[in-house]
């Protein structure tokens, strides 16, 4: 197996330095950037595997000679160590297997999360696709979580989404914690927090507000998923 990586990224590039793919024979996995950059990336890396050769290193100018129109150049390091580790997913909790619950859930099924639909309503969560957990006590799942994940909270009943709310919040570690409703939702929430002890200017509430109004499932977990990603990548450099 050989490792493509870009060691080197100047002026626009299709990924940023780090980023790679792992190529055997008949397969690879990961991505470069696509394009004719990663169909050359991975002829030479089976040219590599087909003669033994344990190194080489690649510099593309993505022009018109390749057929890209980025306009920057990238050098690529191929070698036969393994890849370099990925962290886990940071986790989204999605309190809440309802129709926009799970919409979200499905929204984020192919980015790079750890998604999970907690209620406490069998049904609702037969359902869903993905990871789910039932429990009656989903404040404990916030307690559980590691640091750095993010809470979306959108269950049948607001007081409950009041107290998973306030869970998430008092923690100080979440990248994110968003709860489905309206503005005066939120003023009834913040006078909840208030007197529980807790800050409520960190929470996200209404969810997608800055999108167009729409009340489809699909809709808002699209908006609100975007929402997520962003403040997880935001987190996540803040912390590199």
């Amino acid at each position: 197996m050989i490792r493509v990586r870009i060691s080197v990224a100047r002026g626009s590039t299709p990924r940023e330095v780090g980023a790679e793919m792992m190529v055997t024979m008949d397969g690879a996995t990961g991505s470069i950037g696509g394009g004719a950059l990663e169909y050359m990336a991975l002829d030479r890396a089976r040219q590599m595997l087909a003669r033994g050769e344990t190194e080489s290193r690649m510099d593309v100018p993505l022009g018109p000679e390749i057929g890209q129109c980025c306009g920057g150049r990238v050098t690529l390091a191929l070698d036969r160590q393994p890849a370099t580790p990925r962290p886990p997913a940071p986790p989204v909790l999605i309190f809440g297997a309802g129709h926009v619950g799970r919409a979200l859930a499905a929204a984020l099924a192919p980015l790079p999360v750890a998604a999970r639909l907690i209620d406490s309503r069998a049904e609702e969560l037969a359902r869903a696709t993905g990871p789910t957990t039932l429990t009656a006590i989903p404040e404990a799942e916030v307690r559980a979580a590691p640091p750095g994940a993010a809470y979306v909270v959108m269950t049948h009943d607001h007081e409950l989404d009041f107290l998973i709310a306030a869970e998430a919040l008092s923690r100080r570690d979440a990248a994110w914690v968003g709860m489905i409703g309206s503005r005066s939702k939120r003023a009834s929430f913040a006078r909840h927090a208030v007197r529980a002890g807790v800050d409520p200017a960190p929470l996200v509430c209404p969810i997608a507000a800055t999108a167009p109004r729409d009340k489809r499932p699909e809709v808002i977990a699209a908006f609100a998923a975007a929402e997520i990603m962003a403040a997880l990548l935001t987190a996540a450099r803040a912390l590199a």
